[in-house]
């Protein structure tokens, strides 16, 4: 995976859960929502082993880490292909491009 356009994001990136550290590959995306003024970002990490072993097919609060950000998060359950949902509130973990200039 690589970097994907405008404020969409896919590559590696680190979940940070409790004291653990996984490396993983994720698809994000980033909107600003004009309803409450705030970013939300959401993805999928891909299907991951050692992250099934370690969540047991529950959600979570976590961090999620990129080369371009970190930001905290949850961590829903698996879907019917292993993938696991992330969502956040605030900046993603991953560099957005500036708004455009009016």
């Amino acid at each position: 995976m690589t970097e994907m356009d405008d404020d969409d994001y896919a590559g590696p990136a680190t979940v940070r859960l409790d004291e653990r550290e996984l490396p993983v590959k994720v698809r994000l995306i980033a909107v600003n929502e004009p309803i409450d003024g705030r970013i939300h970002w959401s993805g999928r990490i891909e299907a991951d082993a050692a992250l099934d072993e370690l969540l047991g097919g529950s959600s979570s609060d976590m961090e999620l880490v990129t080369a371009g950000g970190r930001a905290e998060g949850k961590i829903g359950e698996p879907d019917p292909w292993g993938r696991y949902r992330v969502t956040g509130v605030g900046p993603p973990p991953f560099e957005m491009d500036p708004p455009p200039e009016d």
